[in-house]
């Protein structure tokens, strides 16, 4: 069988089974498993699925140094409420400082390039060192977020950082998640009531306008409807 049957297998597999299932699943492989989390409300339902069945996964978020104070302190209230601990990735300050002087503090709406330049710096590179030697790489992307997400697969081959990702909520509606967080009492960014469904790094994050697609706010001085940041564009392996 090769990788590719594998993660087409698994991905079927995946698909048969509730929210604890998929990730159980992945955590009772016994390889390294790490997700990913950006406090937003899909990652909330998440965090609290592992915190809650005592599942061996590490939970990790990219601490930018732009995001929201609101996002700042979620990250510690879930810690308390679910005592847990969500490890903090950041940027290199040798690179951001390059950056400020290359492109300037807010270069980023100056151009694509220096935007992607930042993400690069604040986003990337760290999350290629979160997931150095991890086998699978656990995310909250849903087939409702976007367009360019409307395929998104429960597992997909990640031939460039050498690593299956798993999409446990590719299949969940934005209503089942706000639902499920009802239930559950689960925390969640106060930003989501103002307007915010996708929310990132605060400078480059507004409240969307009604009828506008979810992630409408992220980016939004872009014309391109599939910008995003890099994270969960698939690139091909070197």
């Amino acid at each position: 069988m090769t990788n590719s049957d594998t993660v087409t297998e698994l991905d079927k597999t995946l698909g048969e089974l509730d929210l604890t299932g998929r990730l159980r699943l992945i955590a009772e492989t016994g390889q390294p498993a790490i997700f990913t989390t950006s406090l937003g409300i899909e990652d909330q339902v998440i965090t609290e699925a592992i915190a809650t069945a005592g599942l061996d996964i590490r939970i990790i978020t990219l601490d930018t140094g732009r995001l929201f104070p609101e996002t700042e302190a979620l990250i510690t209230e879930t810690e308390t409420r679910y005592n847990i601990r969500i490890e903090r990735f950041r940027p290199e300050t040798a690179a951001v400082d390059d950056y400020v002087k290359n492109y300037g503090r807010n270069g980023f709406y100056e151009s694509v390039e220096a935007r992607h330049a930042c993400c690069q710096v604040r986003k990337l590179e760290p999350l290629a060192r979160a997931l150095d030697g991890a086998a699978y790489w656990i995310t909250g992307l849903r087939r409702g977020q976007s367009g360019n997400r409307a395929t998104t697969p429960y597992a997909e081959a990640d031939a460039a950082r050498g690593l299956t990702k798993v999409n446990p909520l590719a299949d969940w509606s934005l209503e089942d998640i706000r639902a499920h967080v009802d239930r559950n009492a689960i925390p969640i960014n106060p930003l989501h009531a103002r307007g915010y469904p996708s929310i990132g790094c605060e400078p480059c994050t507004r409240a969307i306008k009604p009828g506008e697609p979810e992630r409408a706010g992220r980016w939004w001085w872009e014309n391109d409807a599939k910008r995003e940041c890099g994270l969960h564009v698939a690139k091909a392996a070197s």
